[in-house]
C-alpha cells in the first residue's frame, strides 16, 4: 500500500512538473498519451517515403496522400468533414511547366541568362505561351506602396507593359538614433511585413500593370539560398484554376541572382551598391536603365482537381458544436524532379510530413476525450501550400462552415524533430489572444514561448494561417526554432541549420538523430490550446494593432 502511494505522489508530480495543477489533467490524460514519439514517426515514414514521390499536387502522391490521411482520420473516428459526406475538398488546380528564354539588353550588349541558374520565370496566366519584346527596365527599388509609412516606390512613373526590377524583402531603413539598428517604426524593423513577401511584389506589379516583375535574390535577407527559388520554381508551379484564367496576373514573374543584377547594373552604367542604398528612403524614385528585357515563355499548362482533406469531430455542447476550431497543415511537398542526378525525390519529411503527423495525431488524441470538447474541431490538411498557400486560400474562399463561427486557425507547418527544448517558438508572437493560452500552456510544461528569433524570414505570411489571418480568423502559427535541451543554448538554432542545408532539398528526409519527443512536446501543447479555445467562454481576439483585427471586427458584426 506505501508503494501504492509513493507511486501516486510521484505521478502526481510528474503531471504537475508536465502541466501544472489542472484540475482537467486527469481528464485529458488518455487524450495526451495518445500522442507518441512511435505514433508521429510512422506517419512521417509513410509521407516522406518514396512511394509517395514528394507529394506534388495532381501525382501519384497526391492520391496516396489523401487517401492516408483520410484513412487515418476515419479510423480515428472523426466525421468526414466535408458537408457532402466525404473527407475531401475539392481545389480546382492547374499545372504550369515553364520552359523559358530570358535576356538582356544593356547599353547594346546583349546578355543570354541560363535557366536555372541565372535566372527562372513563369507565369500564373493559363496560358501556352507568353511572350515580352524589348521591355524598357525599370528599377523600381523594394517596389512596394505603403501608405502607412508613407511609403511610394512608383512614384511619378508608368510602369505598364515594362519590366520593373524589385529588391527582396522590405527596405532595411537604419534607425536614426543608432544606424546599427533598424528602425522600428518603419516595416517592422527586423520582422519582415507582407510588404516584403515576393507575392505583394508581384501583385502590385500586376495592378501596375507591368509586363514582368523581377527580384533580386540575396541569400541574407531572403533567409534562405538562391539553390531554393530553383527548386520551388524551376518544376511544374500550380494555380487556382480560376474562370478567368489569371488573365489579370502580371504576365511574368522571375527572380535573377545577385550575380546577374550587379552585372546587368555595371553593364548600364550603374553601380548595385548604390541604387541599392538609395531604395532605402523615402524620396527614391524609379530608376529607368539603359537596358531592355526579353522573354518567351513556352507553357504546358494541364487543369485537375486536387484536395484538402478535413476530419470533423462533433463538439458535446449542444449550443457551442456549431463552433469551430481548426488544426491545419498542408499535406503537398515539391515532387519527384526526373532531370535530376542521384535522389529526384524530395520526400519533405519535415516541411511537411510532420505537420501532417501532427494533426493526425491531435485527431485522433481528441477522440479519446469523453466527452468530447465543448466546439467541434476540425482537422484540415491542405494542398499546394508550397505552391503559394492555395488550398488555405480556396478553403477560405470558399468556407465548409462559417468563418464567423471559426473560432481559430492553429496551423503546423514543420516541426521540432531534434529533441525536448527548453522554450517554443511562436511564430505569430503578439498577433493575437492565443498566443496568452500558448504562453500558459508552455508554462504548465516549464518552457517559455519565444518569438521567431529570425523575423525577417516573415515565416508569419509563408504558412497557411496567413490565409485564415487574412480573412480575420485568429491564427496561431508555431515554429521549429527551439532551444534544445541537448544543445548550447547560445549556440546556433538547429531550425536554421535545416534552412540552410535540406529546406526545399531533397535532403530533407528522416534522419538518424532524429529524437520526436520534442515534437510529442509540441503536440501536447496545441492540442492543450485547442481544447481551451473550444472550451472558453469567449472567441480569441486580434491584438490592437494587429493588421487582421478590422477584418475580424467586420465579420463578426455582421
Amino acid at each position: 500500500m506505501r508503494i501504492f502511494r509513493l507511486l501516486l505522489v510521484l505521478f502526481s508530480m510528474l503531471v504537475t512538473s508536465l502541466f501544472g495543477a489542472d484540475p482537467e489533467v486527469e481528464r485529458l490524460k488518455p487524450a495526451l498519451d495518445a500522442i507518441t514519439p512511435d505514433g508521429l514517426l510512422s506517419h512521417i515514414k509513410m509521407l516522406a517515403s518514396d512511394e509517395f514521390e514528394g507529394r506534388a499536387p495532381g501525382s501519384k502522391g497526391e492520391e496516396l496522400s489523401i487517401k492516408y490521411i483520410s484513412d487515418q482520420f476515419k479510423a480515428a473516428g472523426l466525421k468526414p468533414g466535408n458537408p457532402d459526406g466525404t473527407y475531401l475538398q475539392e481545389v480546382p488546380l492547374a499545372g504550369i511547366k515553364s520552359t523559358p528564354d530570358a535576356s538582356f539588353v544593356a547599353s547594346g550588349r546583349t546578355m543570354t541568362l541560363t535557366y536555372p541558374d541565372d535566372y527562372v520565370a513563369s507565369s500564373a496566366r493559363l496560358q501556352n505561351e507568353i511572350k515580352v519584346d524589348n521591355s524598357d527596365i525599370i528599377f523600381v527599388g523594394y517596389g512596394i506602396i505603403a501608405p502607412e509609412y508613407g511609403w511610394n516606390d512608383y512614384k511619378d512613373v508608368d510602369v505598364r507593359g515594362k519590366t520593373i526590377l524589385m529588391l527582396i524583402n522590405d527596405p532595411a531603413i537604419p534607425d536614426p538614433n543608432d544606424p546599427t539598428k533598424l528602425d522600428e517604426k518603419m516595416f517592422g524593423g527586423r520582422a519582415m511585413t507582407f510588404y516584403g513577401r515576393w507575392t505583394y511584389k508581384y501583385e502590385i506589379a500586376a495592378e501596375k500593370g507591368a509586363a514582368a516583375a523581377v527580384i533580386i535574390h540575396e541569400t541574407e535577407p531572403a533567409a534562405y539560398p538562391y539553390s531554393v527559388v530553383k527548386t520551388s520554381w524551376a518544376k511544374e508551379n500550380f494555380e487556382l484554376d480560376s474562370p478567368d484564367k489569371n488573365k489579370d496576373a502580371v504576365p511574368v514573374r522571375s527572380w535573377i541572382t545577385l550575380d546577374v543584377a550587379k552585372k546587368l547594373m555595371a553593364d548600364c552604367g550603374q553601380d548595385f551598391d548604390a541604387l541599392k542604398k538609395s531604395a532605402i528612403r523615402k524620396d527614391f524614385r524609379p530608376v529607368a536603365l539603359d537596358a531592355k528585357a526579353s522573354f518567351d515563355l513556352k507553357q504546358q499548362v494541364r487543369s485537375f482537381k486536387s484536395h484538402n482533406v478535413i476530419g470533423r469531430l462533433e463538439g458535446s455542447d449542444p449550443k457551442l458544436k456549431d463552433e469551430y476550431v481548426i488544426f491545419s497543415a498542408h499535406w503537398d511537398h515539391l515532387g519527384k524532379h526526373p532531370e535530376l542526378q542521384g535522389d529526384q525525390i524530395f520526400n519533405g519529411a519535415v516541411d511537411n510530413a510532420s505537420g501532417v503527423a501532427a494533426v493526425i495525431s491531435l485527431g485522433q488524441a481528441f477522440s479519446k476525450l469523453n466527452p468530447p470538447a465543448k466546439r467541434s474541431l476540425l482537422f484540415l490538411s491542405t494542398t499546394a501550400e508550397e505552391a503559394g498557400l492555395l488550398g488555405a486560400k480556396y478553403y477560405v474562399l470558399h468556407p465548409l462552415y462559417p468563418q464567423k463561427k471559426t473560432l481559430a486557425d492553429i496551423n503546423i507547418d514543420s516541426m521540432n524533430v531534434w529533441g525536448k527544448a527548453r522554450d517554443v517558438e511562436d511564430t505569430s508572437f503578439g498577433m493575437s489572444t492565443l498566443d496568452d493560452l500558448l504562453a500558459k500552456a508552455a508554462q504548465a510544461q516549464n518552457r517559455a514561448t519565444i518569438p521567431n528569433p529570425r523575423p525577417e524570414k516573415g515565416s508569419i505570411y509563408r504558412a497557411d494561417n496567413f490565409e485564415f489571418a487574412k480573412a480575420g480568423v485568429p491564427s496561431l502559427y508555431i515554429g521549429k526554432n527551439e532551444h534544445l535541451l541537448s544543445r548550447d543554448p547560445n549556440g546556433p538554432l538547429r531550425g536554421d541549420e535545416f534552412d540552410l542545408h535540406d529546406y526545399h532539398q531533397v535532403s530533407d528526409e528522416i534522419k538518424p538523430d532524429w529524437d520526436l519527443s520534442g515534437a510529442v512536446q509540441d503536440v501536447q501543447l496545441l492540442f492543450r490550446v485547442g481544447y481551451d479555445v473550444a472550451s472558453a467562454d469567449k472567441f480569441p481576439e486580434w491584438k490592437p494593432g494587429s493588421e487582421f483585427k478590422s477584418k475580424r471586427d467586420a465579420l463578426m458584426h455582421k
